[in-house]
């Protein structure tokens, strides 16, 4: 099951956060929370994770300071 761990506020910020998990080895998906905004940069995303992954990316996060 895919877990939400993160809202970006931008795609910017989803692409760097994604960059991150996937070069640590984390699976990640991305999704827009208003999908009628897809092509706005300024769209709000959600950034989820395999739930036996979470706390692991949570740490990513963390240790990363984004």
């Amino acid at each position: 099951m895919w877990t939400v761990i993160y809202m970006a506020q931008s795609k910017e910020i989803v692409e760097k956060l994604q960059a991150l998990l996937e070069s640590r080895g984390i699976l990640v998906k991305v999704r827009p929370v208003n999908k009628k905004d897809i092509d706005d940069k300024d769209c709000c995303y959600e950034v989820l994770v395999p739930e036996s992954e979470v706390e692991q990316a949570h740490d990513i996060i963390i240790d990363a300071e984004l």
